[in-house]
């Protein structure tokens, strides 16, 4: 059976997990992965290749669930009509069927192997029962998330790339050293496909991990934590009943013991002045994107750029390792029994090459400061600009990003602030990547980034002894 590519253009191009939105693009091709047999019509796992104008070709993962007859509840993941032998089938998104990800399940927990689809279960995966349902989750952006009954969650991985994703390599490093603080991982899903006429890659489809039932993710229980401080017009964010403190203490050591399980579970090294001059350069080329595109933000670029020169001009090696590249609050859940880390993808938009690249883990400490300041802050968005409520929502911040490190420094052994220099040059970066992020996409945020690279280019002009 042959599916278009004309077909499965014009459905991926409302998908919300497709990235290539706004560029000129075409599929040019539909390959085969496997075929699943399933009592309602075959289930096929299919690759589409999309290539742009500038020549660059991504993968993208496409499974569909082929009936017969039109399914009504499957009506808001209909992709189109199919012909073959005179027969018409009516194609969907399988998985949003439950036929379909009940095989995909059937064959994780038997190690099956389909086609050019590869099923590989660890420990814990036979634990779910045979008959689980499952549903969509509707957060995700660019990977597609199925539930099952609350025992397991698979993330299927839309954008395919050659290798193994670093969220399955991750996961299960951190299984193998003992890790208490992730979800533990159940399986995973390997494929081979063209990926480019003439080159056949292996890579990663899918992870199979526990699914927190019980937990609430950071990010929401910070915000009720900011809501409880903002009802109470009088009080500091230490006296307040939801005040968060503790639970950022207990989220920086159990960050501290994941970087400690990475070191052990995989490659370590440094970084001398041949990796930081250009890591450097590349944190200076963003600044002055930053500031052509929002020139509010021109008086503090000096005092950035030598935070930058003074990274360039370090002697002494940094160390780094495997870290978790993306993380913020949304990236946690708090459970019964503690904190656990979430999605060790890294950043969507990196290359894979880059996201298992080995970095600072300040890198991580950098991003979950910076959540903080977002916590505090996205809730003045829509409301008039408040003096008051801006300095109750930075003690928030401060108080927040303290406690963090002070747990982190309580299980590494060492403070991140006290190399104040590389954490200055990571968290300025940080915010200049939300900046442009939120100049190009939701101007009413600009504000919070902003305030940020005003605060940090104050510290970086106190540090080099002058004034932005």
């Amino acid at each position: 059976m042959t599916v278009s590519p004309e077909l499965i253009s014009q459905w991926m191009g409302s998908a919300r997990w497709f990235g290539g939105k706004g560029r000129d693009w075409t599929v040019t091709a539909v390959a085969p992965l496997a075929e699943l047999d399933a009592p309602s019509g075959p289930i096929r796992l299919l690759v589409a290749r999309v290539e742009y104008a500038g020549g660059e070709v991504e993968s993208y993962q496409v499974p569909l669930a082929l009936h017969e007859q039109r399914v009504e509840a499957l009506d808001r993941a209909y992709v189109g009509e199919i012909e073959e032998d005179g027969r018409t089938w009516y194609a969907y998104d399988a998985l949003h069927d439950r036929t379909a990800t009940a095989l995909l399940l059937k064959n994780l927990r038997t190690g099956a192997t389909v086609g050019d689809v590869t099923f590989a279960p660890l420990k814990g995966a036979d634990d779910i029962p045979p008959e689980v349902s499952s549903r969509v989750l509707s957060a995700e952006q660019s990977n597609t998330s199925l539930v099952y009954d609350d025992s397991a969650i698979l993330k299927v991985f839309r954008k395919l790339a050659p290798g193994e994703n670093p969220d399955i390599e991750i996961h299960e490093a951190l299984l193998g050293v003992g890790c208490e603080y992730i979800a533990a991982p159940l399986g995973h899903i390997a494929g081979r496909w063209e990926h480019i006429p003439g080159e056949t890659v292996d890579g990663s489809l899918a992870m199979l991990q526990e699914f927190l039932a019980t937990a609430s993710d950071g990010w929401g229980l910070a915000q009720s934590s900011v809501r409880d401080l903002f009802a109470e017009a009088d009080l500091h964010a230490d006296e307040v009943g939801g005040d968060f403190a503790g639970e950022s203490f207990r989220l920086g050591a159990a960050t501290a013991a994941v970087h400690a399980d990475l070191a052990r579970a995989l490659p370590t090294g440094t970084f001398g002045p041949e990796r930081l001059q250009p890591l450097a350069s590349a944190m200076k080329a963003r600044l002055e994107v930053a500031v052509r595109e929002v020139p509010e933000a021109a008086p503090y670029a000096p005092a950035l750029t030598a935070a930058y020169d003074a990274l360039a001009a370090r002697t002494e090696p940094v160390p780094v390792q495997r870290i978790h590249g993306d993380y913020h609050l949304g990236q946690v859940m708090r459970t019964p029994t503690g904190w656990r880390l979430l999605d060790f993808e890294g950043e969507p938009a990196k290359s894979l090459a880059e996201r298992r690249a080995p970095d600072s883990p300040v890198r991580d400490v950098a991003g979950m400061l910076r959540s903080f300041d977002y916590a505090a802050r996205h809730q003045l968005i829509d409301r008039p600009r408040d003096p008051q409520l801006e300095y109750r929502a930075e003690e928030w911040a401060q108080r927040n990003r303290s406690a963090f490190c002070d747990g982190y420094a309580s299980v590494a052994g060492a403070d991140p602030r006290a190399d104040a220099g590389l954490l200055l040059a990571y968290e300025t970066d940080k915010a200049v990547y939300e900046l442009l992020y939120e100049a190009r996409n939701r101007p009413s945020w600009v504000r919070i980034p902003l305030s940020a690279i005003e605060r940090l280019s104050a510290a970086a002009a106190a540090d080099a002894g002058g004034a932005p």
